[in-house]
């Protein structure tokens, strides 16, 4: 990965020599470190080419890129090819993961063809597919690679330049963080313009749903919590409850149902369309914590928000780590309007701490949530499929009624809810499996190591 800036730089160990990266206007020389990933063995290697990385942001500032982009993660894609053969490691599989390492599927099947690395499987990972790594056409040389490979069938879409398009062309397999996630984006609402290309390589692509570190998200456990708890002993909610209406400026209430939001305000996340409910919403015996920055009108929304309504409405906007986790064990429900959602995170962390996700129907959350069904008191939260504030507030409304009329459903539902695996442990397996597929399709026999 890129050694980028506020990385424990001191904590790396500098390897011997320089690493020599082709680029397109000479060969850029890198110095490489060395760590292992926190609390393991695993080894991890990051590129240090300050012209590159060493900068406020990882991609640029909020809603916009570096110019330069295309070179920096052409940088990344060609270094870390070249760092295997300066260490003689020839891998197996090579698991990319989004737009930024989209071109290293390429490199194997064109710069090292005939080479040692051209027999390595490669993965390509959907995480998002609103982003694409789309650059002019023009900057093709940037990228070193012929002229050639700006087709329609690699990186030529609508005019311009995909990364995303290239790796889908020439990845061995094609995977998705989401089952749900991996059916939609072979359709035209949720493809982003390369549904086509995903739905001719359906038989490659597999939705593997992601894990959350059960560890850090334990409400037995949680240090940022006032007091801990678990399924068998829920008088610890109870108490994160009142702390956190306490810490909003709330009144101390029992018997109000809490409701809790933690995001990027986007309009993928659906706040847009929270903020239309909200008056709805907020004319009930409810109270909102929301926790989140993103797009300046949102901001200044909620604010105002938060300025005229808070006795029952407390908006956050500057991103807190223990009070994303204060909030997740403190709420009864969880909002996530999303429209769009690959896999997410946050329904998973709040079923693990007894809080019940109010979601919308679609990608990852399809996956994780199970819908309330009143007759049985099953399910693990509320769902609703049209993405409008009259349906938001008609299924906060349900889980309102449900709060007040069948508390005993609640209660049943919160104790489904914290029984649920999201473990890395269930994904794991599935990816070892992926990863076999992959070797045995590229060399044309099964794994035997």
């Amino acid at each position: 990965m890129p050694l980028y800036a506020g990385m424990p730089w001191n904590e790396l160990d500098a390897l011997d020599g320089l690493l020599s990266v082709p680029m397109w206007w000479g060969s850029a020389r890198a110095r490489v470190r060395h760590g292992k990933l926190p609390d393991s063995e695993v080894p991890i290697y990051c590129l240090e080419f300050n012209r590159y990385f060493d900068r406020p942001y990882l991609y640029g500032p909020p809603a916009e890129g570096y110019p330069d982009n295309l070179e920096r993660f052409t940088f990344l894609s060609r270094g870390s090819l070249e760092l295997c053969k300066a260490l003689g490691f020839y891998p197996d599989v090579i698991h990319c993961n989004d737009w930024q390492t989209a071109l290293v599927p390429v490199y194997v099947n064109t710069v090292e063809w005939m080479q040692p690395l051209h027999a390595a499987a490669t993965i390509y990972s959907i995480h998002n597919l609103a982003y694409q790594g789309v650059f002019d056409g023009g900057g093709i040389f940037i990228t070193g690679l012929g002229r050639e490979h700006y087709n329609p069938n690699e990186l030529e879409h609508f005019g311009a330049m995909n990364l995303t398009k290239g790796a889908l062309h020439h990845s061995t397999l094609l995977s998705t963080v989401s089952p749900t996630y991996a059916r939609e984006i072979q359709t035209g609402p949720y493809g982003s313009g390369l549904d086509g290309v995903l739905s001719a390589r359906s038989g490659d692509l597999v939705g593997i749903l992601n894990g959350i570190d059960v560890d850090e998200w334990n409400p037995a456990t949680d240090k940022h919590l006032p007091k801990k708890f678990d399924a068998k002993k829920m008088s610890g909610k109870a108490a994160c409850k009142a702390a956190l209406q306490k810490e909003a400026g709330f009144a101390i209430r029992p018997d109000v149902p809490l409701f809790g939001v933690v995001g990027r305000l986007t309009s993928q996340k659906g706040f847009d369309v929270l903020a239309h409910a909200l008056d709805r919403i907020l004319s009930w015996d409810v109270q909102l914590v929301l926790l989140g920055t993103g797009d300046p009108d949102a901001e200044r929304f909620f604010a105002w928000a938060d300025a005229h309504r808070g006795d029952r409405f407390r908006a956050w906007l500057k991103f807190d780590n223990g009070r994303a986790h204060r909030i997740e064990a403190g709420s009864d429900f969880f909002l996530m309007p999303s429209r769009f959602e690959p896999c997410g995170l946050n329904q998973m962390y709040s079923l693990r701490y007894g809080t019940l996700p109010i979601v919308r129907a679609t990608g990852g959350l399809v996956d994780t949530v199970q819908n309330y069904d009143e007759a049985t008191a099953g399910g693990t939260g509320f769902m609703f499929t049209d993405l409008n504030p009259d349906s938001l507030a008609n299924t906060i409304g349900w889980a309102v009624s449900t709060w007040f009329d069948r508390p005993k459903h609640i209660e049943a539902m919160k104790k489904r809810a914290m029984a649920q695996d999201f473990s890395w442990e269930r994904a794991a397996g599935a990816y070892r499996d992926l990863y076999l597929r992959a070797y045995e399709k590229r060399r044309g026999h099964a794994f035997a190591g």
